[in-house]
């Protein structure tokens, strides 16, 4: 899309720096931003990229990460030249760095730049897809009862403007004793004839559960090869808490739509997100805000919809927190460059160390599986005689921030990541074994 066009479409002047454009960009003394390199699996290195208080073992970065020196260095080099000029930074960077980011993403993720949009959030990214889906009257939304608040309300929200109907499943009863043979079966009886969409999610924050979402996917698609185009299922999944510890290709994951928030495990700025979907997925989904993409040019009459990034036309417009959107491919390159492999490998070593440990303790329960196929980054656990927010009010005290689960069943929760060691864990474990 022609930026200018679009500025002076919307009748905005701007004054001489859009009559000289060319001239006063190459006038301009842009800030060039150099990145930050760190070796493989060097997890020491890592931990000095961040500026997180050395005051407290961090069990609970996952909520909101702290941005790592690379981040935080391309946020101020963004900021800085948007402060100084802003029309002239904005235009110069807005005419190709969605796709910039799109393309990194989808080196990270897998797939194609083309089918991933940008937005602020998972939150944001649910509220998109489910308010967007092509669904015609009577067709039902199958979700399951593990779902997070953003998963519920944004469907609840749809089925009240719609009169869609939702219903909810369980895939599991005991989260520690969950086996893929039960969630497959689970799944398949949950779906009738008029389930049109299932929507999952991939690692569950209450329980620390992880679905098998390729098996599900396929359980899904054996159903769909006897139902016609119209009537198959797409297959949702909110994957924000595997996103950035599992060495998965996203595309080749197996679901239709992928939606993720990059400001936990990845460490991406606050207010980023992606939403990955295959072609057939966008299909099925119209836009619910105006993207500030190249479809802007397709409503001026220069260019036809054909010609626009499925993503890019499904990424909202309007301005954001430029300098933290632009700063994401920089959270990206930092994990490729410590191995998507050694990432997944190192937080499954800690979390099991983490769960072997509690598991030895007579006044703990674990409701997370020991298996690495059915858990990820995240450890729920109760102490007998204490409920979860008493846990880690007292674990605070002792200089270690955990967490509780957000739900109507609490439990206490650890969540091991890359900035973590085993000395750290050793020292958390010990403290619940004070407890007793």
């Amino acid at each position: 899309m022609l930026r200018r066009k679009f500025l002076t479409g919307l009748g905005i002047s701007v004054g001489a720096s859009l009559l000289a454009s060319k001239q006063l960009l190459a006038e301009t003394q842009l800030p060039v931003y150099k990145s930050n390199t760190i070796a493989p699996a060097d997890w020491t290195a890592l931990r000095d990229l961040f500026p997180l208080t050395k005051k407290y073992i961090q069990l609970s970065t996952f909520l909101l990460t702290s941005h790592p020196k690379p981040v935080s260095d391309a946020i101020e080099m963004h900021r800085r030249g948007l402060d100084e000029n802003p029309a002239d930074y904005w235009h110069h960077r807005f005419e190709t760095i969605d796709n910039d980011i799109a393309e990194t993403a989808a080196e990270y993720m897998g797939g194609k730049a083309k089918n991933i949009a940008l937005t602020d959030s998972t939150t944001m990214g649910l509220a998109l897809i489910y308010s967007g889906l092509k669904l015609a009257p009577g067709t039902e939304i199958l979700q399951t009862v593990h779902d997070h608040y953003s998963t519920d309300m944004s469907l609840a929200y749809r089925a009240r403007r719609t009169g869609a109907k939702v219903r909810r499943i369980a895939l599991y009863e005991n989260p520690s004793t969950v086996s893929i043979a039960d969630v497959i079966k689970l799944l398949r009886e949950g779906i009738n004839k008029n389930t049109r969409v299932v929507a999952a999610t991939w690692v569950h924050s209450s329980t620390g559960v992880k679905l098998p979402i390729r098996a599900m996917a396929n359980a899904i698609n054996l159903i769909n090869q006897d139902r016609s185009k119209d009537q198959q299922i797409l297959f949702c999944v909110d994957g924000v808490h595997g996103f950035g510890i599992e060495n998965e290709n996203i595309a080749a994951l197996g679901c239709d739509f992928f939606v993720a928030g990059t400001h936990k495990w990845l460490f991406g700025p606050r207010g980023t997100g992606v939403i990955w979907g295959n072609d057939r997925a966008w299909a099925n989904t119209e836009p619910v805000i105006p993207s500030f993409s190249a479809s802007y040019d397709v409503w001026l009459g220069n260019s036809v919809q054909e010609q626009v990034p499925m993503g890019e036309h499904m990424s909202p417009g309007g301005f954001h927190s430029f300098e933290h959107r632009w700063a994401l491919p920089e959270a990206f390159k930092l994990h490729m460059q410590l191995g998507k492999a050694n990432v997944q490998q190192r937080i499954h070593q800690l979390n099991t160390q983490t769960k072997e440990g509690l598991a030895k303790m007579r006044h703990v329960t674990l409701y997370t599986p020991q298996s690495s196929a059915l858990s990820s980054g995240l450890v729920c656990f109760d102490v007998a005689g204490m409920n979860a927010g008493n846990v880690v009010k007292t674990l605070h005290s002792k200089g270690i921030i955990m967490s509780s689960t957000p739900y109507r069943n609490s439990y206490a929760r650890f969540a091991p990541s890359l900035i973590n060691n085993e000395q750290e864990i050793e020292k958390a474990l010990s403290e619940i074994r004070a407890l007793a």
